[in-house]
């Protein structure tokens, strides 16, 4: 099945619905669309095509043919977009999973505010010694290489909820 993905209607939950109950059927999104969250929800809905409207006839058959036999299809020039948006939301998915004492949690908290060491330090009553020690223990949980990359990190897992506020840090 070659299915537009801008039909009228809420075409993601179709392809579901076709995938959980026609599961013989293989589908191809052919679309102007060449969006990174747009491929994935189409592929995790349950396309093994993705092809864009731009693309040639020969490009078309080639994907249909090679999702015919069972393998996935991806043009080109979205396919690199994709395989980087899954690593994405795969680091984002583990971040949610470490868990942090309520010390880890204080300090990212601050960071977020964008103190410094010191700041936060003196906010919790610690050593600037101590702050550090928290940071590596933050840049090893969260599997980064520095502070900013622990506060994009923090900001990520605070928009997804997975970082828990306290009303002592509020």
């Amino acid at each position: 099945m070659v299915i537009d993905l801008n039909m009228p209607g809420v075409i993601i939950e179709a392809i579901a619905k076709v995938a959980t109950e026609y599961s013989h059927t293989k589908m191809v999104a052919f679309t102007a669309s060449s969006s990174k969250d747009t491929a994935i929800s189409a592929l995790e809905a349950g396309v093994l095509g993705y092809v864009l409207k731009g693309s040639t006839l020969e490009e078309l058959a080639d994907a249909i043919q090679q999702v015919h036999m069972g393998d996935t299809y991806l043009s080109p020039s979205v396919s690199a977009n994709v395989v980087a948006g899954l690593r994405q939301q795969a680091r984002y998915r583990t971040m949610e999973r470490v868990r942090f004492s309520k010390r880890e949690e204080d300090v990212l908290r601050l960071l977020l505010r964008g103190s410094t060491n010191r700041e936060i330090a003196d906010a919790l009553s610690l050593q600037e010694k101590t702050v550090k020690h928290y940071m590596s223990v933050l840049i090893q949980k969260l599997d980064v290489r520095n502070r900013v990359e622990v506060v994009l990190a923090a900001q990520q897992l605070e928009s997804s909820g997975a970082l828990v506020r306290t009303s002592q840090m509020n």
